[in-house]
């Protein structure tokens, strides 16, 4: 893959942020990320907007561990917009990701993400 134009580096950043455990218990700092129309599906199957996501994840309290990430692509879509593909474990719990970030104000925020949960023995091997 290609060196990431700057705009997918900052998406990027900005996602690995979204995945910090800390991030998740405080709505200050989540709300830095979220994007005001912010829509997600997640690998539960549950649809979340920013006010369900940000009350679900204080409620949950700290992950026990973080997030490991692998896979991790990212293709600029716009000036403005950045598509991330990946996917992430924790706690043995692994899904395919994907998020939309869009430069708003100044500040990359996750307007639309998307998790797939899965078991490696779902995936065929790539080529």
């Amino acid at each position: 893959m290609p060196d990431p134009t700057p705009a997918a580096s900052a998406a990027i950043e900005c996602e690995l942020r979204f995945l910090d455990p800390a991030v998740h218990t405080s709505p200050a700092l989540l709300g830095e990320l979220l994007h005001p129309d912010f829509a997600s599906f997640g690998s539960s199957g549950r649809a979340w907007n920013r006010e369900t996501l940000v009350k679900e994840l204080r409620a949950r309290g700290p992950a026990s561990a973080p997030a490991t990430v692998s896979e991790l692509t990212a293709v600029q879509l716009a000036p403005d917009v950045v598509h991330l593909t990946f996917d992430v474990d924790v706690n043995g719990r692994r899904a395919h990701r994907s998020s939309v970030w869009r430069l708003t104000g100044g500040d990359w925020l996750l307007y639309f993400h998307q998790g797939t949960a899965f078991t490696p023995e779902e995936v065929p091997p790539q080529d």
